[in-house]
């Protein structure tokens, strides 16, 4: 049983945004190496009250993983799934986002290569292959070769994480999720919360409330310092990012629910009340929460959330109803394939700093020139991707 009747068409918009996020998220993390660039290119100061583009970045990623559950949840329903598989299939993909995001966020700093026996820049580099074993898509008929790997991949993963020493001499510890981690609490939330209202946007909406609730509970002492309240501090910033998730599912519900039928005038109609309401939410809440990516505020979230949905609308408009739709083939790979493409620029750090090299010379690194490269080497990336696609190359959680 499905929850909603979605559109069958393959949404070439939603692709198109997920890899443009993708190349964006790329170009902004090798800018954040450069100095002497205008601060709207990086991310704002915690307490400015201020974002810019680069904080975007973020909730577009947890935006677009909304706009897909639907999809998915649907997808897997339609196939035969029963409830327990489902949430077996959720569940294991929350796992894999956190077990990716602690083990990179360990690398990160706060360990001790003396007590591992090995450089972080080799301990990650077998990490990565580790998990490349463990999520790749085989193209093989050959269970007992599939399962092989996908259990050697779990074994190293086990001993990286017994051989990783931190500089108390502990072993490895979600010091943060990092940022898939964060994304797959965001991903477990969604999918519960779009299951138990059965798809109902009314519901859903609400639940966006309750999400930001949550985080002004978490921030009034008199109610937080309930002790059957304390549970708000703790998932305030999951609650927040909760909230773009669910954004990302009710604007995917709005243009995409099929068992509604309604003329594409209501549906954009319908598309820019919410994102009106999102940021009128944003702009009331602001005196008592300022802008903030780094504290993960509900005026940052909403602010965010109705952007994405301005991004999306006019690319559903540009490239599945206008069909001007060329310019996306350059994003196809990354969309089809974006934890690989996530992991490149890891991949490709930790492999030139075990080996001593450098890919740009200092010169490169300000001002004009370095943002030069930055482009450079995202659309270097995004070639990368497009050549190991090409070789059967793909990661799936």
């Amino acid at each position: 049983m499905q929850y909603n009747q979605l559109s069958n068409q393959r949404v070439l918009s939603i692709d198109a945004f997920r890899g443009i996020t993708i190349l964006v998220m790329i170009f902004v993390n090798e800018l954040a190496g450069i100095r002497d660039i205008p601060a709207w290119m990086k991310h704002m100061p915690a307490d400015a009250d201020a974002m810019s583009f680069v904080d975007v970045v973020f909730p577009a990623f947890l935006f677009i993983v909304g706009m897909s559950v639907p999809f998915a949840i649907n997808n897997r329903l339609k196939k035969g799934d029963g409830f327990w598989q489902l949430q077996g299939h959720i569940a294991s993909r929350t796992l894999g986002l956190l077990v990716l995001g602690v083990f990179l966020v360990n690398t990160e700093g706060g360990y001790n290569e003396a007590e591992m026996g090995m450089s972080i820049n080799v301990w990650a580099l077998i990490f990565l292959a580790a998990a490349i074993m463990i999520w790749k898509v085989y193209y093989t008929q050959n269970k007992i070769l599939v399962y092989s790997f996908k259990v050697l991949g779990i074994v190293v993963l086990t001993i990286l994480a017994f051989l990783y020493k931190n500089v108390q001499g502990g072993h490895i510890t979600p010091q943060w999720w990092g940022i898939l981690g964060l994304i797959g609490w965001a991903y477990l939330y969604s999918s519960i919360i779009y299951q138990l209202t059965r798809g109902n946007m009314l519901m859903i909406f609400l639940m966006i409330a309750v999400c930001i609730g949550i985080y002004v509970v978490s921030r009034t002492e008199s109610v937080a310092a309930l002790s059957w309240l304390q549970w708000t501090r703790i998932q305030s910033g999951n609650a927040i990012d909760t909230a773009i998730t669910l954004s990302g599912i009710l604007l995917s519900l709005l243009f995409f629910q099929a068992d509604k039928p309604t003329s594409d005038y209501k549906r954009f109609a319908n598309a820019f009340v919410f994102t009106f309401v999102l940021f009128i939410a944003g702009y009331i809440l602001r005196p008592a929460y300022k802008i903030s990516k780094i504290y993960a505020t509900p005026t940052w979230a909403l602010y965010s959330a109705g952007l994405c949905c301005i991004i999306f609308i006019f690319l559903y408009w540009l490239t599945d109803k206008k069909h001007i739709d060329k310019w996306t083939g350059f994003f196809k790979p990354a969309a089809a394939n974006p934890l690989l493409t996530y992991i490149i620029p890891d991949i490709i750090y930790f492999l030139t700093a075990w080996l001593g090299i450098s890919l740009v010379p200092d010169s490169l690194r300000y001002g004009l020139p370095g943002t030069l490269w930055s482009a450079v080497y995202a659309v270097a990336v995004m070639g990368i991707v497009t050549v190991l696609n090409k070789m059967n190359i793909k990661l799936q959680l």
